[in-house]
C-alpha cells in the first residue's frame, strides 16, 4: 500500500486508525516517522515519504514519533492473510527467530537460501531480516525498560542484543532517548506503579473487535489448570524458548490489557507474538466484514455484532492434541480428556494470584503415555499416539511459519484425521483465514436456520464468495447456535 501515494495522504490527513500497521509515514523535515493517525497536525505532502516497515523507516535515518509511538502499531494483516514465503518470514521473525537461530535458521524453516529470503524480504518491505528483528528488538527493550525494574544490561540481552553498547545506541538511534531517559520517562507518567515480576502492557488492535466470541469460546473450551476465566480475565500458562510464563488478557474497548509473568524475560518477544497471535489482534475486520457483509443471508450476523476474531492458540503442537481429543465428543468430554493429559503428563507451575496448575504436556512429553490408560475408542487412541510421535520426532511442524497446504496434505495422511479436524487445526493453530467447517455440526445448523445448503459440497461452493475470509465467517455461523462459545462468562 505504501507505493499509493494519493490513498496514503488521504489516510494520514484524516488521522484513519484503520491503517496502522499497513504503512509508516516518514517526514523529511523532522526525520520522525509515525504512523497514520498521528494525533499531531499532518505535514505538508511534498514532505511525506511513506515506508512498508519501522526497520525500514528506520534504516533510512527516521527515528520513531514520540506522541504516536509508531512502533505499537498493530501489525500488518497482509502477514496473516497470506501463505507465501514473505508472510511466513514475517510470523517467525515476529516469534523472534531470527534472534534464536539467524538468518540461516529463518531461511532453513522456509526452505529458501539466505540470499533468497533477503531479497524477497527487501523488495516487499524495504529491510531485510536482520534489520525487522532489530526493530522488534528496539520494541522488547522499550517494553523491558518501561514496565520492569530489570537493570539496563539484563535488558539488553533479555531483547536480544547481542551487547550493551549495541542496546544503547539503537535505543537511541530509534528514540531519540537514551534507555535511562525512556525509563524515566514511564516512571512520571505510571500510575499505579509497576507490579515486580509482572509486565504490564497494552495489546492494540484495529477497531471493530468483539470479544464475545473470542474470549467466549477460550473460555468455554479453557482446559482445567491450563487455562481459566477470573476477574473478567482469560488466564493461560504459556510453554516458551527459555522457560515459562502465565498470561492474563483482559478486554477494554480500545487495547488488550495483558499482564505476562515470565521465568525469563528473554521470552517476552515471543510470549507478546503467541499472545496477539492467540486474540487475531492483526486482523482487519473492516475488510472481512465488508466482504462477508455481501452475502444477504450473513448481513444480518455481520451488522449485528461486527469485528469477530478467530480464536486461535499460542502452541500449534498443543490445539492439533485437542483437537484429537475433542473428535465426536461434546465441549465438556474434550475439556475433561484434555485435564487427564495435563495431570498426568503436565510440568506443575505455581500460580499465587489464581488457579492453573501446569503447563499443557510438550509432544516429547505425551510420547511416552501409555495409550492403554487413555479413556478412548481404540481408534482414536491410534490416532492421537500417531500423531504425537510425528510431533516428537519433528516430521510434522505446526506453527506460525506453516505452510498451509503442506500441513494440510501431511494431517491427511495421517490415521483418524478428517476433513473437519484438518481443517480446524489449520484455521486456529496455523492461522489460515480461509480454513472452512463444512461438516461442523453447528455450521450445519446455522446453514439449516439461515437458508444455506445443508450439504458439505452445496455448502462449499456457495462459501466461495466468501474467501479468503471463511474463517471469519464460520465464526459468525456459529452464533445462530446458543452455545456456551458465543457469551462471556459472568
Amino acid at each position: 500500500m505504501h507505493t499509493d501515494t494519493e490513498r496514503c495522504v488521504r489516510a494520514v490527513q484524516s488521522k484513519d486508525s484503520r491503517f496502522d500497521g499497513w504503512f509508516f509515514t516518514a517526514v523529511l523535515t523532522t526525520r520522525i516517522y509515525c504512523r497514520p493517525s498521528c494525533p499531531v497536525v499532518p505535514p505538508k505532502v511534498e514532505n511525506m515519504t511513506f515506508y512498508p516497515s519501522a526497520a525500514a523507516c528506520q534504516q533510512a535515518g527516521f527515528r520513531a514519533c514520540k506522541r504516536c509511538r509508531p512502533d505499537t502499531s498493530p501489525g500488518s494483516p497482509e502477514w496473516n492473510a497470506r501463505a507465501d514465503s514473505v508472510a511466513r518470514a514475517m510470523r517467525l521473525i515476529r516469534d523472534g527467530v531470527v534472534d534464536r537461530e539467524g538468518v540461516p535458521g529463518l531461511a532453513a524453516r522456509l526452505g529458501y537460501s539466505a540470499r533468497q529470503i533477503e531479497r524477497q524480504l527487501l523488495a516487499e518491505l524495504g529491510a531485510g531480516p536482520l534489520a525487522l528483528a532489530r526493530a522488534q528488538r528496539a520494541q522488547t527493550a522499550r517494553l523491558l525498560i518501561e514496565t520492569t525494574g530489570l537493570p539496563m544490561a539484563e535488558v539488553a540481552f533479555a531483547a536480544g542484543f547481542s551487547s550493551i553498547r549495541t542496546f544503547n545506541d539503537t535505543v537511541r538511534e530509534v528514540f531519540a532517548l537514551a534507555p535511562g531517559e525512556l525509563r524515566s520517562r514511564a516512571a512520571r507518567s505510571a500510575t499505579p506503579p509497576p507490579t515486580p515480576g509482572v509486565i504490564a502492557l497494552r495489546l492494540p488492535y484495529r477497531a471493530p473487535l468483539n470479544p464475545t466470541n473470542l474470549f467466549g469460546h477460550l473460555a468455554a473450551t479453557a482446559v482445567p489448570g491450563v487455562e481459566e476465566w477470573r476477574d473478567g480475565a482469560y488466564r493461560r500458562t504459556l510453554t516458551l524458548r527459555y522457560g515459562h510464563g502465565i498470561v492474563a488478557l483482559t478486554p477494554h474497548p480500545d487495547h488488550i490489557a495483558c499482564r505476562l509473568s515470565l521465568t525469563d524475560p528473554r521470552d517476552l518477544t515471543l510470549a507478546i507474538s503467541r499472545c496477539r497471535w492467540l486474540l487475531d489482534l492483526d486482523a482487519d475486520p473492516v475488510a472481512v466484514d465488508d466482504q462477508l457483509r455481501a452475502d444477504p443471508l450473513l448481513a444480518p450476523l455481520v451488522d449485528k455484532a461486527p469485528g469477530r476474531r478467530v480464536p486461535r492458540t499460542v502452541d500449534g503442537a498443543e490445539f492439533a492434541v485437542r483437537a484429537v481429543l475433542g473428535q465426536q465428543v461434546s465441549t465438556a468430554a474434550a475439556r475433561t480428556h484434555a485435564a487427564r493429559l495435563v495431570t498426568a503428563h503436565g510440568l506443575p507451575v505455581d500460580d499465587p494470584e489464581g488457579g492453573l496448575t501446569h503447563l499443557f504436556p510438550t509432544p516429547g512429553a505425551l510420547a511416552a503415555l501409555d495409550p492403554e490408560q487413555l479413556a478412548l475408542p481404540r481408534s482414536r487412541r491410534t490416532t492421537l499416539t500417531t500423531l504425537v510421535g510425528a510431533l516428537a520426532d519433528g516430521t510434522l511442524r505446526l506453527g506460525t511459519g506453516t505452510d498451509w497446504e503442506k500441513a494440510r496434505a501431511e494431517l491427511t495422511a495421517l490415521p483418524g484425521f478428517g476433513p473437519w479436524t484438518v481443517e480446524v487445526i489449520t484455521m486456529r493453530a496455523l492461522g489460515d483465514p480461509d480454513a472452512f467447517l463444512p461438516t461442523d455440526l453447528g455450521i450445519r445448523r446455522a446453514a439449516g436456520q439461515l437458508g444455506l445448503p445443508s450439504t458439505p459440497a452445496a455448502l462449499t461452493a456457495r462459501a466461495a464468495a466468501w474467501r479468503p475470509w471463511r474463517a471469519y465467517a464460520v465464526q459468525y455461523l456459529w452464533t445462530v447456535d446458543d452455545h456456551p462459545i458465543n457469551h462471556l462468562p459472568a
